[in-house]
């Protein structure tokens, strides 16, 4: 007789790895556009803190909630810049912002609880509301309308069993950074029936032309009612590292502790002396890290806006563009399908972040350096002229 496994994992949706997966083995010279994984490489200054950290015998045991130093120095950034009022107890360390966030779902939702995803939307967000035993709602934002956050999309998505929104800040896919106005719908709209929110803010850092990152747990009210969440990940080049972060009020650290502790008890101890040093580092390293984004999103958007049958908005954060290509007449998947076997150039479908994202693509600038993009939008170039 087989073993069973638990229902937690027969009762969840089948993880989909999109357009990554349908090119693993494939031969050709192809470009991978599809995966948000960092062009650049980790700055020298944050391995060397690393290495001496790893020399000088920092390889033992260490606080379950993570060095106390690098929980000051997070909990400064997040008063200086984010302007939360938070203290280094009220921070967890953690293994990617992939954990930071599978503590929040596990400590907060119940079998029966929903959570409401904003379309389009994560889609790892949805197998980790199911394993714990709660369920995702849509509701679906408008392309027509930027991808804005409306009260009069979300409000009829919220039931009587919503127990959490989940927010991401600026935004995969979309590129969207969303304005204080509009965090203050989902703000209202979380006190009003006594939400939590789920805040992703692994973006944060990666923003242009003036466009402003806002907290929503630094709006009144909300403090104590967001689970605020970021990583190393995008803006250090620190994909590999696995160092996130969870900020929350200490009524809400203490459930995640609980996760965080069984999971893995806590974080390699050396690596996180390289963390401590890219908060602290030369802060001319990372602008000239975001400085390089820029002109890879000036690059990549201003070319799509050059193809018959699509049109790109202005990407206002994040590494990815998400191309409106409905004049094409081809569907998101079919389109993504087709670059990929008549051009090798890799990009995601729009549709694989719910029905929202129908009629787009999602391209990464961000994790390839400007010649090879290059390549990849005149590939995409002959591709569109030739429909």
């Amino acid at each position: 007789m087989p073993i069973r496994p638990a229902r937690r994992i027969t009762g969840t949706s089948p993880k989909n790895f999109g357009m990554f997966a349908k090119a693993v083995g494939m031969k050709g010279d192809l470009i991978h556009l599809e995966l948000g994984m960092p062009a650049e490489d980790t700055p020298q200054h944050i391995k060397d803190a690393t290495i001496a950290a790893l020399q000088a015998g920092h390889v033992h045991y260490s606080d379950l909630q993570g060095l106390r130093e690098l929980r000051a120095a997070l909990a400064e950034k997040l008063r200086l810049q984010n302007k939360i009022d938070i203290s280094p107890d009220e921070v967890i360390v953690t293994n990617g912002l992939t954990q930071a966030s599978f503590a929040a779902f596990m400590a907060f939702l119940d079998a029966g609880d929903e959570c409401l995803l904003l379309a389009p939307y994560y889609p790892q967000h949805i197998g980790k509301a199911e394993l714990a035993g709660a369920r995702v709602t849509i509701a679906p934002l408008d392309a027509t309308n930027n991808f804005s956050i409306n009260r009069d999309l979300i409000a009829p998505h919220i039931t009587p069993a919503t127990r959490a929104i989940a927010l991401i800040n600026p935004c995969n896919p979309t590129g969207r950074v969303y304005s204080r106005a509009e965090l203050q719908v989902l703000a209202d709209l979380a006190q009003e029936h006594d939400l939590l929110v789920f805040s992703d803010e692994v973006y944060e850092e990666i923003t242009f032309d003036g466009a402003e990152h806002i907290s929503i747990a630094a709006l009144p009210g909300m403090k104590e009612r967001t689970i605020t969440m970021g990583a190393f990940t995008k803006a250090f080049a620190m994909d590999g590292w696995r160092l996130g972060w969870i900020a929350a009020d200490a009524a809400l650290i203490g459930p995640c502790m609980k996760i965080t502790t069984s999971e893995v008890t806590h974080v390699n101890t050396f690596i996180q002396h390289g963390a401590l040093a890219a908060l602290k580092g030369d802060p001319s390293v990372l602008a000239g890290m975001i400085a390089r984004d820029k002109a890879r999103r000036d690059l990549v958007v201003g070319r799509l806006n050059q193809m018959p049958g699509v049109t790109c908005a202005p990407v206002e954060g994040t590494i990815y563009a998400f191309p409106d290509i409905t004049g094409t007449g081809l569907s998101a998947q079919d389109c993504a399908d087709r670059l990929l076997e008549e051009t090798g150039v890799v990009v995601e479908a729009g549709s694989f972040y719910g029905d929202a994202g129908e009629g787009h693509l999602r391209v990464c600038f961000g994790c390839a350096q400007l010649d090879v993009l290059e390549e990849a939008m005149d590939r995409m170039q002959r591709f569109f002229n030739g429909l």
